[in-house]
Formats: structure tokens, sequence, C-alpha cells
């Protein structure tokens, strides 16, 4: 499973509040807006990574992993199952502890490669379900 509890918590309480969320913009109706606005609430810091580099919800955007110019902790996956592999790819070269990916998001290929560079991984759960789930 791509999801174990014990890599869930990690993530989610020890490997620091810095979260890169791939794939948010201004978009109400897109859930990476919601998930960010969780992430926000239960005391996260969320990049907004996306083309347009937009600012949401207080944040400034910028256009891809690479332009921002400090560290972050986790990347949180909204793009297509075809291109998350490449974030996944970006967010160890960017230096992340780890990467999540989305409901719905499962390739495993990047899963092993991420494992493989000394990062945790989730996929196929979502972070604004689990977070109030760890009390």
């Amino acid at each position: 499973m791509y999801g174990d509890e014990t890599s869930v918590r990690k993530i989610l309480t020890e490997l620091g509040d810095t979260w890169a969320v791939v794939g948010l913009s201004n978009n109400r109706q897109r859930a990476a807006y919601g998930v960010a606005e969780v992430l926000q609430r239960f005391g996260k810091r969320v990049v907004p990574v996306h083309p347009k580099a937009e600012t949401v919800h207080g944040e400034q955007g910028y256009a891809s992993l690479a332009d921002v110019p400090f560290d972050v902790d986790v990347v949180d996956v909204f793009v297509n199952g075809e291109l998350a592999g490449a974030v996944a790819d970006e967010a160890v070269a960017k230096g992340a502890r780890a990467v999540w990916f989305q409901l719905g998001v499962v390739d495993e290929a990047a899963y092993d490669r991420t494992r493989a560079a000394g990062l945790d991984m989730v996929m196929d759960r979502c972070p604004a379900i689990e977070i109030p789930r760890l009390g």
C-alpha cells in the first residue's frame, strides 16, 4: 500500500510545515484550493506552484518547484496522473523530504524512484482527510 498510517502520520506531523502544492491556483472549484485551505488551518505553510504563479490564500505562487526560492518539506501533487511522476522527480531535485500524490494519482515507478532517493511518499490519499483524523 502506498499510504500506510505510519507514513501518513510522519509526513503530516514530523517532516516539516512548508508544503508546496503543485497545481494550486485561485480556481475555487478545484480540489487543491480547498485542501490548501485545510492545510493552512492546521498550521502548514502552503506554497502555490502553478504556471500562472498566482498568490493563493495569501501566499506568493511560483511557476515551478525550481522557482521556489526556499526549502519545501512536502510536495503535494494535484496534477494529471501522467505528469505526476515528473513532479515527484522535481521534488527529489528540490530536496523535499516527502511527496504526496492526491486521491486517484498512482505512479508505481515514481513511488519507487522517490523512495529510492530517500523521501517519504504517500499516493492515492488526501491530507485534508487525514490530518483531522490525527487528533
